[in-house]
């Protein structure tokens, strides 16, 4: 069993920056895609932005091109997400979530997810 656990989030300013980090407590296999989502209030779970285990290759939600970057530490079993330029349309419970196999954007693909942790923007 994976078990995910998130932190970092906070309440800033618009045009400020926020690091989220997610460990890991095992690797789901020895390729596995680590992915951030979002949900914010009366609204569904959203991607935010993936990396390949395997290729390093990251995938993100158009929303977030240019202003997020997702990395990972694999002696620390440690995904980030860095967000830089927050917007008050950020403002969400930030998940991480994890799989095994090949990428995929659809929140029914993960197996394992945290609790989350918020973010919250104000203007």
């Amino acid at each position: 069993q994976v078990q995910l656990v998130e932190s970092g989030g906070g309440l800033v300013q618009a045009g400020e920056s926020l690091r989220l980090s997610c460990v890991a407590s095992a690797r789901t296999s020895s390729s596995q895609i680590m992915a951030w989502f979002r949900q914010a209030p009366g609204k569904e779970r959203e991607f935010v932005g993936a990396i390949s285990d395997a290729t390093s290759r990251r995938y993100y939600a158009d929303s977030v091109k240019g202003r997020f970057t997702i990395s990972k530490d694999n002696d620390r079993e440690t995904v980030y997400l860095q967000m830089n330029s927050l917007k008050p349309e950020d403002t969400a419970l930030y998940y991480c979530a994890a799989k095994s196999g090949l990428y995929s954007g659809s929140r029914f693909a993960y197996t394992y997810w945290g609790q989350g942790t918020q973010v919250t923007v104000s203007s």
